[in-house]
C-alpha cells in the first residue's frame, strides 16, 4: 500500500471526502516494534469531533482518531475484477430480490417494504435502493409501523463492499439505534464452468415445482404454510433439483440432496443447495449445481450468483472451487 508522494507520508483526505472509499494509516500508541502502524481501507462514513468512522468491506466499522493519522488518500471505489462477470451492485440487488419474492410489498419512495409472514429475513425486510422520499427518521418510523402492523420485527437489508453499496446508510441506521444482526456474502462466477463440472448428474431430477419430498430436505421451517410455497416458487424462471435417497426404504422419501435455481436474463441464482449428512463428500452438491447450471445455460444465462454466510467454511470452499468470488456483503439491520 503506497501512501508516499516524493518520499513523504501525506494525509490527503478531509471531511469533504465523507462517502468516498479511502485508505488511511494510523500510528498505534504502545504497539510493538514493527507494528506501530495500522492500515484501514473502506468507506469514510463520518468525520466528527476529531474521529473518522470507516466502514470496511465486511461491514465492520473502524474508529480512527484524527490525531493518529499519518497518511490517508481516496482510492478507487472498488478494485478491478480479474475474472468472472462484471456486475454493478444495483443490478445484482434487484436480481437477487426477484429470485426470492415476498407475499406482499409496499413502496416507500425508492424503498421496498417486504413481508412473507416471517419466512426468512430476505422476504421480511426493507430493500432500500434509493431515497425513501422523506427524512430518514420519518421513514424509519413508517418502517416500524408497517412491520408492527404485521406482527413482525422491522429489518432493513443493505450492502457493503462494492461500488454503489450502502455504507453511509448503515452508519445512519446505527446512529438511529439499529444494529447489524446477520451478514452474508453475495458471490458471482461465470456460469459455463459450473455446467462443465466433472459431476455425475444422472441422479439429478429437475422440476418446475416443489414437492413434499423436496421440502422435507429443506429444513428452514416447521410445517410449511402458503407463504413458504409462494416465496420458494417465486422468480422469473425457477427450477428445483432433487437427488433421491440411495436407499429409499431406509431413508424414506427425503432426498439425498436438493437445490434451487432462478434464471433471470443473464443471471442464474443458486439457492437451497443442501445435502443429507450421510450423503456428503459424494459429489452431490456439485452434481446439483452442474445440472441446474446446464439448464440455465440452455435458457441463455451466462453468469451465476449465490449467497453464503461468511462463517460457512465448507460451502465457501466448495464455491471457491467453482470460481465464485465475493462481490459484496449484505447485512440485515434490526432496531435494538
Amino acid at each position: 500500500m503506497e501512501f508516499t508522494t516524493g518520499g513523504r507520508l501525506e494525509v490527503r483526505i478531509t471531511p469533504d471526502d465523507v462517502g468516498k472509499r479511502v485508505s488511511v494509516r494510523q500510528f498505534t500508541e504502545g504497539a510493538q516494534e514493527g507494528e506501530k502502524f495500522t492500515d484501514t481501507v473502506g468507506v469514510l462514513t463520518s468525520w466528527n469531533d476529531g474521529v473518522l468512522s470507516i466502514t470496511r468491506r465486511s461491514g465492520e466499522s473502524a474508529q480512527v482518531p484524527e490525531s493518529s493519522l499519518v497518511a490517508g488518500k481516496v482510492v478507487p471505489a472498488a478494485p478491478a475484477r480479474r475474472r468472472g462477470p462484471s456486475a454493478g451492485f444495483a443490478e445484482l440487488a434487484r436480481v437477487t430480490a426477484r429470485a426470492w419474492q415476498p407475499v406482499e410489498s409496499e413502496r416507500l419512495g425508492e424503498w421496498e417494504l417486504r413481508a412473507a409472514a416471517g419466512f426468512t429475513r430476505r422476504a421480511n425486510s426493507v430493500l432500500p435502493l434509493g431515497d425513501p422520499g422523506r427524512p430518514l427518521g420519518e421513514a424509519l418510523g413508517c418502517v416500524r409501523e408497517w412491520y408492527e402492523a404485521r406482527g413482525l420485527p422491522p429489518y432493513i437489508q443493505l450492502a457493503t463492499g462494492a461500488e454503489g453499496t450502502q455504507e453511509l446508510l448503515g452508519a445512519e441506521l446505527t446512529a438511529h439505534g439499529w444494529s447489524s444482526e446477520v451478514s452474508a456474502l453475495v458471490r458471482i462466477a461465470a456460469l459455463a464452468p459450473i455446467g462443465d463440472l466433472d459431476a455425475d448428474v444422472s441422479r439429478v431430477r429437475l422440476s418446475r415445482s416443489v414437492d413434499e419430498a423436496w421440502l422435507s430436505r429443506y429444513k428452514r421451517f416447521g410445517t410449511p404454510g402458503p407463504e413458504v410455497l409462494k416465496v420458494i416458487g417465486s422468480g422469473p424462471s425457477t427450477w428445483f433439483a432433487t437427488v433421491p435417497a440411495a436407499v429409499p426404504a431406509a431413508e424414506g422419501d427425503t432426498p439425498a440432496a436438493i437445490g434451487r435455481c432462478v434464471v433471470d436474463g443473464r443471471w442464474a441464482g443458486f439457492m437451497a443447495i443442501e445435502v443429507a449428512p450421510a450423503a456428503r463428500r459424494q459429489g452431490l452438491a456439485k452434481a446439483v449445481m452442474a445440472a441446474l447450471a446446464r439448464r440455465a445455460l440452455d435458457e441463455g444465462a451466462s453468469a451465476a450468483w449465490l449467497q453464503v454466510e461468511d462463517d460457512n467454511i465448507g460451502a465457501r470452499a466448495l464455491y471457491d472451487g467453482m470460481g465464485f468470488q465475493t462481490h459484496h456483503t449484505y447485512h440485515h439491520f434490526r432496531l435494538l
